[in-house]
């Protein structure tokens, strides 16, 4: 039912090509300006708390593609709030269809796979300069490790909507979960406090996206001293993460009440 809703999202986008194309394009742009930020970053330093530039871009475009992937699929649900407000939701409940998919797939644009573009083209030029001793587990880690992001950021966006059933304006504050988490990845977690590294750990599991598998792949040490089996742990925080996702999502329908029309 998600595919066949997006699928006619889509077909309405595609009567207008070339605004669609165009937007595409724009999309990758004003994406492409956090990789060229980081990049601006190395002419000042030869390197951002102890990584290199090829490895601060690694970081970035596993972080980007893992989100990109979540929003294409998920990010629609910031919109739930908005619902809330205006009493729609009424409407999206009494449909036999999944709440959470229809809130999804609602106005599906493909204008965000131009995000996929500077993510993917960064993260295969990384992996091609990495100075990586390659190994068939190393390999298999890269790919690993951004399904895994994505689900943890897919997660992140469902529990964000829970809390705007019963928050209503809590849209900018959930934001710090997704948009900020999307950024707090791209960079090495050396850069930052080590209470808040232990907060992107162990409460807000954003250090599962990405930097742990990283620190296997890369063959460095974790500066808060974990066991090395942290690096492996990317699957069972992610399914973790999304029963709580699960709960909350429930527990805010059955808890929720309509603002009326």
């Amino acid at each position: 039912m998600y595919g066949l809703l997006t699928w006619t999202w889509t077909r309405a986008a595609a009567q207008y090509p070339v605004s669609m194309a165009l937007l595409a394009l724009s999309t990758a742009v004003f994406s492409a300006l956090d990789a060229a930020a980081i990049a601006l970053l190395f002419t000042r330093a030869d390197r951002i708390a102890g990584f290199g530039v090829d490895e601060v871009l690694f970081l970035y475009g596993t972080s980007a593609l893992s989100f990109t992937l979540s929003d294409i699929l998920l990010g629609n649900t910031e919109r739930l709030g908005h619902h809330v407000r205006e009493g729609t939701l009424d409407v999206v409940l009494v449909r036999p269809v999944s709440p959470l998919v229809q809130i999804a797939a609602e106005e599906f644009s493909p204008r965000r796979f131009g995000k996929l573009i500077p993510a993917v083209a960064v993260l295969a030029v990384a992996l091609a300069r990495a100075d990586v001793a390659w190994t068939p587990g190393r390999a298999a880690m890269v790919p690993l490790m951004v399904t895994c992001g994505a689900v943890i950021f897919g997660a992140l966006w469902v529990l964000a909507a829970a809390v705007q059933l019963v928050l209503v304006e809590s849209h900018g504050a959930t934001k710090t979960l997704t948009y900020g988490g999307a950024f707090l990845t791209q960079y090495p977690m050396t850069m930052f406090a080590r209470d808040f590294v232990r907060t992107a750990t162990f409460v807000v599991p954003l250090a599962f996206v990405n930097w742990q598998p990283a620190l296997y792949v890369l063959g460095r040490p974790d500066p808060l001293g974990l066991p090395g089996a942290a690096r492996f742990a990317s699957p069972a925080v992610a399914a973790a993460l999304c029963a709580v996702a699960a709960a909350a999502w429930r527990t805010g329908l059955r808890h929720y009440r309509s603002t009326g029309s």
